[in-house]
């Protein structure tokens, strides 16, 4: 595997893409430029359910950090499946096996079967001890291009809990959207991480593109109704070698992204020109392009 680095683009319309609960869940913001932010946490997130739902639990695609999961238990197993079996009986699981190849098989054990520490890594170092690792795919904070602007608006519940609030006026709430927003992120696969640590694989990584591709089609919600966000260009730069070619930041320099009109406020994708420069891209570096 060589290296990638690629850059993220997707939109938010009359929806909030991610709440920040330290707010009273508005939209995450940058508070000296005004820019919408979206968490790392947040993308990985999607792309964990999209895998999720498309693997259905097949071997090798299990979701660690998945829903109501129980991390401990996941844990045992790795040590109830050991090929040791005094590694197996050990009461006390607190601490990693002495010998570092018998250590490492619990480890493995975990990225074998859950796609999201081989890809992003994990820290499993809890009472259940199975080590950590460092994952080979990092992305960023996204980043709105312009400033956000968050609309509140008043909603009212029309149903009551008990029979002794029929009479009461109905209780009322505050839902915050982005009117629109394009946000940018970069990522970065490291090739070395991948073959030497996790067992990341193309396969893994196709996998990984389809999910950033199809991220938002099943995380709609009252907050992200259906439409509301949407993935608007994967770029890609694969390097011919695992080294790489040129730096990152010199790579995401190429991408830059320009309002169409900047006497009104963009309110659609259209209202943006996404420029790759073609002709400055190093040799050794292809350009993918997954829209």
């Amino acid at each position: 595997m060589n290296r990638y680095d690629f850059v993220y683009l997707f939109d938010v319309k009359d929806a909030n893409p991610n709440g920040d609960p330290d707010a009273g869940n508005l939209p995450r913001v940058d508070p000296e430029t005004g820019q919408g932010l979206v968490t790392d946490v947040c993308l990985k997130r999607k792309v964990r359910n999209y895998v999720d739902v498309a693997k259905k639990g097949e071997d090798g695609y299990r979701i660690y950090f998945g829903e109501k999961a129980v991390l401990n238990r996941l844990h045992n197993e790795a040590w109830d499946n050991h090929s040791d079996p005094k590694v197996q009986a050990e009461k006390s699981r607190k601490s990693l096996p002495k010998e570092s190849d018998k250590a490492a098989e619990l480890t493995r054990y975990m990225c074998q079967n859950y796609f999201d520490i081989r890809t992003f890594g994990a820290v499993m170092s809890m009472e259940v001890n199975c080590g950590q690792v460092r994952g080979p795919v990092q992305i960023s904070f996204a980043r709105s291009i312009d400033p956000i602007v968050s609309s509140e608006h008043a909603i009212t519940r029309s149903s009551v809990t008990n029979e002794r609030d029929l009479d009461k006026e109905r209780t009322m709430g505050r839902k915050f959207t982005v009117p629109y927003a394009l946000y940018r992120a970069h990522g970065f696969v490291n090739p070395f991480l991948a073959e030497q640590k996790t067992g990341f694989s193309e396969k893994d990584l196709d996998l990984l593109w389809e999910a950033l591709i199809n991220a938002f089609q099943f995380d709609q919600s009252a907050a992200r109704p259906a439409g509301s966000m949407a993935p608007r260009n994967l770029i890609i730069f694969e390097h011919d070698k695992p080294l790489g070619n040129a730096p990152s930041h010199k790579l995401f320099e190429l991408v830059t992204i320009s309002r169409r009109n900047k006497t009104k406020p963009p309110r659609d994708y259209a209202d943006y020109e996404v420029m790759i420069d073609r002709e400055s891209i190093p040799k050794g570096v292809s350009l993918i392009e997954k829209t």
